[in-house]
């Protein structure tokens, strides 16, 4: 026979609601017994009630403290979080047939938050994931007691601009040809990189090639830059091409410029080496099988233009670079080094965007930072090592997260735009 008492409140005789007030617990049943709550009764703060009926719909809409299993065999299924949920309301969903990995769970936060945020919905995937959320308050909303991850479910894109420029070619020594510029590769004014918060993203910035020194000989290609993370294709931009060497017995052809992201320029009796396009421009060319002159040197391609190519009494420029205002200011990066010739003076000058002169006896180095490619020479003088390359990273103010590794320089509200700019030049990183 059962009984049944109908109260609202148990108090105590002072009024408070409880039934041992030296104990501050109230106490049902006794060690061994079972206490029920009835089907469809809510027992606030009582623990999770899991429901007998497995949900096999598309859609589903779960009650605070319930338990559920989810079978997705037939069909991915939308959970519909409850509305006006209270701090400490609970929900456990779990994956019955281990089919989450081809059907997933998608949550309808039902307009609260979750993990702090609106957008995007999360969506548990991983089969065999058993999910445990409690209601925090508005603030972050629901968050995960425990999930397959504890990943962030809700993660917030940050819209990421780059600048990457390689590492210039040197020039070559013995008249000879100057170094190609470092690839350039940019996204900015264009359509911008969306990152997940928290990925980290590595970059690498190409050292520009060594100089050449002791006997006549080609010059070295510049290092790549790169920016490699998760979530988006690696950007490599490609060193410069190395300067050619010219040949002391013409016509016979001398060494051509290297291939880079410019290429090099030729030395006298020589072609000039490939771009890569849109990274750059070709080197120019001297060959005598088209009846070029053999003495000058040819200059290396630059990013906004094809290197010079040498004649019989001068070097060829190097090609142009190309300006970016990434930085909020107008800058050139990406100019090729100019090429030597065999007599005093007349060596052709670096092109915009740090390239380096092409000079008899002294020439000019690639500029860092730039990736300018550097002179050719042709003297027993050094050749002009390129520069090293560049990486800039840019977003909204707002979206900068502050954590780096390698040193970067930092500027905020760059030229009153209201981002943030990141400037690598040596290696390191930046999380989103």
């Amino acid at each position: 026979m059962s009984s049944i008492i109908k109260v609202n409140t148990v108090q105590d005789t002072d009024g408070n609601n409880i039934i041992n007030e030296n104990a501050n617990t109230i106490t049902i049943g006794k060690s061994g017994d079972t206490v029920t709550v009835a089907s469809g009764a809510t027992f606030v703060g009582g623990g999770i009630q899991w429901q007998s009926t497995i949900v096999t719909g598309a859609t589903h809409t779960v009650s605070a403290n319930q338990g559920i299993w989810i079978d997705t065999s037939s069909n991915a299924c939308t959970l519909t979080l409850p509305a006006s949920p209270s701090v400490g309301d609970q929900v456990v969903f779990t994956d019955y047939a281990r089919n989450w990995g081809t059907n997933a769970v998608t949550l309808n936060l039902n307009s609260e938050k979750f993990q702090g945020n609106t957008t995007p919905v999360p969506v548990y995937d991983t089969t065999g994931e058993s999910v445990d959320i409690v209601y925090s308050g508005s603030t972050k909303g629901w968050i995960p007691n425990s999930d397959g991850a504890v990943a962030l479910e809700t993660p917030q894109i940050v819209d990421i601009e780059y600048l990457a420029v390689a590492g210039g070619g040197s020039g070559g020594r013995g008249n000879s040809g100057g170094g190609g510029a470092g690839g350039l590769l940019t996204n900015f004014g264009g359509t911008a990189l969306s990152i997940n918060t928290n990925t980290v993203m590595t970059v690498t910035v190409g050292a520009g090639g060594a100089a050449i020194s002791g006997s006549s000989g080609v010059g070295n290609q510049g290092a790549n830059s790169t920016i490699s993370g998760s979530g988006f294709s690696t950007v490599t931009a490609i060193g410069g091409g190395a300067g050619g060497r010219g040949n002391s017995i013409a016509p016979a052809p001398g060494n051509p410029g290297g291939n880079g992201g410019s290429g090099g320029g030729s030395g006298y009796g020589g072609n000039g080496g490939s771009g890569t396009s849109p990274q750059g421009n070709d080197g120019g060319s001297n060959n005598p099988v088209t009846g070029g002159p053999k003495y000058g040197g040819s200059g290396g391609g630059g990013f906004g233009a094809v290197g010079g190519n040498g004649s019989g009494s001068a070097g060829g420029n190097g090609g142009n670079g190309g300006a970016n205002s990434i930085t909020g200011s107008s800058v050139t990066y990406a100019g090729g080094g100019g090429g030597s010739v065999d007599n005093p003076g007349g060596g052709g000058s670096g092109g915009s965007g740090g390239g380096g002169a092409g000079s008899y006896n002294v020439q000019g180095p690639g500029t860092d930072g730039l990736g300018g490619g550097g002179g050719g020479t042709h003297t027993t003088q050094d050749s002009g090592k390129g520069g090293d390359g560049v990486v800039i990273l840019t977003m909204a103010d707002a979206d900068y997260s502050g954590t780096t590794t390698g040193s970067p320089t930092v500027a905020t509200n760059v030229g009153g735009t209201g981002k943030t700019t990141v400037k690598f030049t040596a290696n390191g990183s930046y999380t989103v």
